[in-house]
């Protein structure tokens, strides 16, 4: 290829890019003109309102029937009767569940979270991260975690023949080049900041709120990922030499303070899936953002292996931390 032809191809990539990040940060801005009467927050409130005003009509009407047999004639409407006076029992059941439908444990939508909360929200949620453990001893969410670890540890076994196939093929250049490193941090940031913006411009709080829902998430899944990262210090694929087998890649990169140097797991799947997940999860009643937003998260996860930066059991461990701390830390109230 001559450099004419080089630098072509370069400016095409270059233009492809920024046509995906605005992209991402067009379809972030449509859902900030998304109602907020749209949510789930404001249906419980219409449909506690329609509870309370069950019973009985103020023009409605009752008929008293004479006890004794001989005169069952039917006499004229008598005034309209209170609604203890009707039927006490069936009142009271439904004040008790208009009552807990008033007092039910705040949602995600009305989670309380500002910059100013932001901090200590994320310290929360750590704690309920790091004291998992306690939730397994106690026998719980054995399932899912056991189906994490098999598939995680099945991955890792098949990593090294995985690897093989990627470092001989060429199919994925492109795709590569387009989302490389640092085009999908850039991507991950735009999504949340094109959210949060249009919601302020729009006066859309719903909006604003999954942003800085989404960059809670992304804060909770970087913490528990880097720690992994200075424990596993897993050697990245392309630090591998080439007669290498890729076995063994395990507690042998040297990383920095932050885990920067390993592979396992991997920060941009985490990150990814934690801000998809609360994007799609927040506006899950517009059937197109939960596909959009999960593919996006899988596409550039994905596109973390063929530049050989990742195994594919570091990118499947990192969309799970992602997805799990920002299902079940953040948005623990849906």
């Amino acid at each position: 290829m001559t450099p004419r032809n080089l630098r072509s191809h370069r400016i095409c990539h270059v233009g492809l890019f920024y046509r995906v990040s605005l992209l991402s940060s067009l379809l972030a801005s449509a859902l900030a003109f998304g109602p907020v009467g749209g949510s789930l927050h404001a249906q419980e409130v219409a449909q506690a309102l329609r509870e309370r005003e069950l019973g009985v009509l103020p023009t409605q009407l009752t008929y008293k029937i004479n006890a004794p047999l001989e005169s069952s004639t039917l006499l004229a409407p008598g005034p309209a009767t209170t609604r203890q006076e009707q039927n006490p029992q069936r009142v009271q059941e439904q004040d008790s569940y208009s009552t807990t439908a008033r007092t039910r444990k705040p949602s995600t939508e009305e989670r309380d979270v500002s910059w100013k909360k932001l901090p200590g929200n994320i310290l929360h949620d750590q704690k309920d991260i790091w004291l998992f453990p306690t939730q397994l001893a106690r026998g719980h969410h054995w399932v899912p975690t056991l189906a994490v670890v098999g598939v995680t540890a099945g991955l890792i076994a098949a990593d090294p023949s995985d690897m093989r196939y990627f470092r001989r093929t060429t199919d994925f250049r492109d795709f590569s080049r387009v989302l490389g490193g640092r085009n999908t941090g850039i991507i991950e940031a735009a999504v949340p900041g094109a959210l949060y913006v249009g919601g302020l411009l729009l006066h859309n709080s719903y909006a604003s709120k999954t942003a800085l829902l989404a960059g809670e998430a992304y804060a909770d899944s970087a913490i528990p990922h880097m720690a992994i990262k200075l424990v596993s210090r897993r050697l990245r694929p392309i630090n591998v030499a080439e007669k290498h087998d890729l076995s063994g890649t395990f507690f042998q990169s040297h990383v920095s303070v932050f885990g920067k140097g390993s592979s396992f797991p991997s920060g941009h799947a985490a990150g990814a899936f934690s801000i998809a997940t609360v994007i799609a999860r927040r506006y899950r009643d517009h059937r197109w953002v939960p596909w959009v937003a999960y593919t996006a998260a899988l596409a550039v996860s994905f596109s973390r292996v063929p530049t050989l930066s990742h195994f594919p059991s570091d990118v499947f461990l990192g969309a799970a931390l992602g997805y799990t701390t920002a299902r079940y830390a953040v948005l623990r109230g849906e």
